[in-house]
């Protein structure tokens, strides 16, 4: 009696039983080379922002009237070398380029970060709760989406960068802030009510994905099984629900963190966003506007960390979308 061994075919025996979930994810998302260079890129500012502080090469602040608009690669009367050239008050624009990384990126984490908690935690109590929950928080998400967004951004940014005082803000968040962002503490309380102003406004695309995904989830058996053995509404939220919902809010938060980027280029571009000193990418192109025809490197300079950074995000949430899309071959 012969016994003849049948091999897998080649797709099947890639697939292993005991691979997880995540390392499948993790597969996918290392075959979309786009997004994995994209990484790169970011993390490659998000490095130099955090290094500010210690690899700037001149004070941030101090000013040069000797040597204002330089351009790249000048040396100015005192033998100092600018690698990107100076700004319109002789200050060195890599150092500005440097804290402004910090500044900008920070400010869209953290107003990514707020805005989603706030979207999350009202989708999944209106998706799952239903009845007068989910009409409350649908009415009023519905009022604050129907807002134009940018005037309104440029309104209560203008108010809250005039009225800093006006809003109490804890000595150690303000001194945390401060520490963040290597900024002073007045400096902080400015980026803490434009982090806040963008937040209140950008979190209604986050809390209509979340009530979508537990509307869809609540239902399921394993959540029937859990109210029949008595579990918690708290506990079926964050044990079952939340985590089901998860992948989505993934995606979601790198598209959030590109919005509130733009966001805040385009008030501080306008003139309504955080002044100077402190840097921010959007606040030196505004200052840039004024001499772009004579000198054109000074506003392309920090427009294009804002499109790379811009880019490398969408890529990113492009590149989690096909790795965590369960129609997506292993």
């Amino acid at each position: 009696m012969t016994t003849t061994s049948t091999a897998l075919p080649h797709d099947e025996a890639d697939q292993r039983p005991s691979e997880s979930q995540m390392a499948i994810v993790l597969r996918r998302f290392r075959k979309h080379k786009i997004a994995m260079i994209s990484i790169g890129v970011l993390a490659f500012f998000l490095l130099l922002a955090i290094l500010a502080p210690y690899i700037a090469p001149y004070p941030r602040d101090t000013p040069n009237l000797a040597g204002r608009t330089l351009p790249p690669f000048s040396v100015d009367r005192d033998g100092g070398f600018h690698l990107l050239g100076t700004d319109h008050l002789g200050r060195d624009y890599l150092t500005r380029l440097l804290y402004a990384s910090r500044t900008s990126l920070g400010t869209a984490i953290f107003a990514t970060v707020i805005a989603s908690s706030i979207g999350i935690v009202l989708g999944m109590l209106a998706g799952y709760f239903g009845g007068w929950v989910d009409i409350a928080i649908s009415r009023t998400l519905e009022v604050v989406a129907s807002f134009p967004t940018l005037p309104i951004l440029l309104i209560l940014s203008s108010v809250a960068v005039q009225n800093i005082n006006a809003i109490p803000i804890p000595g150690f968040l303000n001194a945390f802030m401060s520490w963040a962002f290597a900024v002073t503490e007045r400096e902080s309380r400015i980026i803490f009510m434009i982090i806040v102003v963008l937040a209140l406004l950008g979190w209604t695309g986050t809390c209509r994905l979340m009530r979508g995904m537990v509307l869809s989830v609540r239902e399921n058996v394993y959540i029937e099984s859990s109210r029949a053995l008595g579990a918690s509404n708290i506990r079926i939220m964050a044990r079952h629900v939340f985590p089901n919902a998860l992948p989505p809010m993934i995606v979601d938060f790198t598209l959030s963190v590109n919005g509130f980027l733009v966001a805040e280029s385009a008030i501080s571009v306008l003139g309504f966003g955080i002044q100077d000193p402190t840097p921010t990418w959007g606040n030196m192109v505004n200052f840039a506007q004024s001499f772009m025809f004579q000198h054109p490197w000074m506003p392309l300079i920090p427009t294009m960390p804002i499109l790379l950074c811009s880019m490398a995000v969408n890529y990113i949430g492009d590149g989690l979308r096909d790795a965590l899309d369960p129609h997506q071959r292993a």
